[in-house]
């Protein structure tokens, strides 16, 4: 069996859009006739550019090959061009074609993609989500609105969620780390408050930044947040810095949470060295793939700490993520996007029920995408799939961050 034949298809999530502008889907096919569906999560350069990469990995590197030498193959993408080093965008190409290998071994095996990674150990996993708007609520005054956030986290409550996310304490911005402003604080207090009382003990608060702060600015922010009990404070600092981030693990009294825009075991293996973070949140469409992302697990699990994928992406990544779960002891929960485009896109494959997201039994991802719909929502803009804030912290006006990206109407 060899790999013959490569398709990128750029997708855009209607509105409201939550999961970034475009997600980049990946189709490979064998000599055999198998197809294998992948979603590279990288957004450091254009779709259009990031097609032309992920072509070139795979004619240069995968092409002719059989897919079940994904060893093999990630070797040759990491040393490319005499790098033998983690490498962002090329990783993210890669990642996206690796995950359609594993569909496509599983298809020819007739078994779920983590039956071939060393079996069920999980029969279900935990899932978190975001907390979004209700359609009842104003979109833009959402953001900076506790009341309106308690609402939204008592409705997932109540869909049986047991965790839930927010980012109160924005901006996340290109001139990197800033201290926060003592409004961001409160408003952070706040949430956290509002949200408390809604789900009291039923429910664990994840506490997300964007890599915001400085150091100092991070413990400050912590330090304030701990009588909440936040189930994590996700990247604090800029994820660059590992010895800083290790810094505000040590000063704040709530596990610290990172890796969504790390690539490769090269640059989790520092941040459980120095103690940066007790759990770990690769995307498994940037961080060189399910493989890859079981060697980053077992490097976590010496170190007694866990798992939980991150997911601001479509739904095959997210498809990805289940099966590395199920087959990790370490799995803390998964993160996931609950809306109807999708769970179109994989024709319902995946779902999450009452919280938690069972061991799918279909072949390869367990999925099958809706090749009709995903091109009918073509990506034409110009952002890139994530957007960094130009202006600085607005120490006078206040912050908002918008989920992720402006609405889209």
């Amino acid at each position: 069996m060899r790999l013959i034949d490569l398709d990128v298809i750029v997708t855009s999530p209607p509105a409201p859009g939550w999961g970034g502008r475009y997600w980049i889907l990946v189709k490979l096919r064998t000599d055999t006739g198998l197809v294998g569906w992948g979603e590279c999560y990288a957004a450091s350069v254009g779709p259009e550019a990031m097609t032309h990469v992920i072509r070139d990995v795979f004619e240069r590197h995968m092409q002719g090959e059989n897919p079940e030498d994904i060893e093999l193959m990630f070797r040759k993408v990491y040393s490319s061009g005499f790098t033998q080093r983690p490498d962002l965008t090329v990783m993210g190409a890669f990642s996206g074609l690796e995950i359609a290998c594993w569909d496509i071994l599983g298809k020819d095996r007739g078994r779920p993609v983590y039956a071939l990674l060393g079996g069920k150990m999980n029969e279900r996993l935990r899932a978190y989500t975001y907390l979004y708007p209700l359609p009842e609520h104003d979109k833009n005054a959402f953001w900076t609105s506790p009341a309106m956030h308690a609402e939204a986290a008592a409705d997932l409550l109540a869909q049986g969620y047991t965790a839930m996310k927010f980012d109160p304490a924005g901006p996340y911005t290109m001139r990197g780390g800033h201290m926060p402003a003592m409004r961001d604080i409160t408003m952070s207090e706040a949430m956290c408050q509002a949200i408390r009382g809604a789900v009291g003990d039923e429910a664990d608060l994840l506490f997300g930044t964007h890599g915001q702060f400085t150091t100092a600015g991070a413990i400050r922010l912590g330090q304030a947040l701990e009588k909440y009990s936040p189930l994590w404070f996700e990247e604090p600092i800029p994820p660059d810095n590992a010895p800083e981030m290790a810094k505000v693990a040590q000063a704040v009294r709530v596990p610290a949470a990172t890796g969504e825009r790390l690539t490769t075991k090269a640059e989790f293996a520092e941040v459980l060295r120095l103690g940066a973070a007790t759990i770990l949140q690769p995307a498994l469409g940037r961080v060189g793939g399910i493989w890859e992302a079981k060697k980053i697990a077992a490097l976590a699990e010496v170190h007694n700490a866990q798992m939980a994928p991150h997911l601001y992406a479509g739904p095959v990544e997210w498809a990805a993520n289940i099966h590395f779960g199920i087959s990790i002891p370490n799995i803390l929960m998964v993160e996931t996007i609950e809306t109807p485009f999708h769970k179109n896109l994989i024709k319902g494959g995946i779902r999450v029920e009452d919280g938690f997201v069972h061991a799918p039994t279909e072949p390869g991802l367990g999925i099958e995408v809706d090749e009709d719909l995903a091109r009918a929502h073509p990506f034409t803009g110009h952002d890139l799939h994530l957007n960094m804030q130009d202006d600085p912290c607005d120490y006078v006006n206040g912050n908002s961050f918008a989920g992720g990206a402006p609405p889209l109407e």
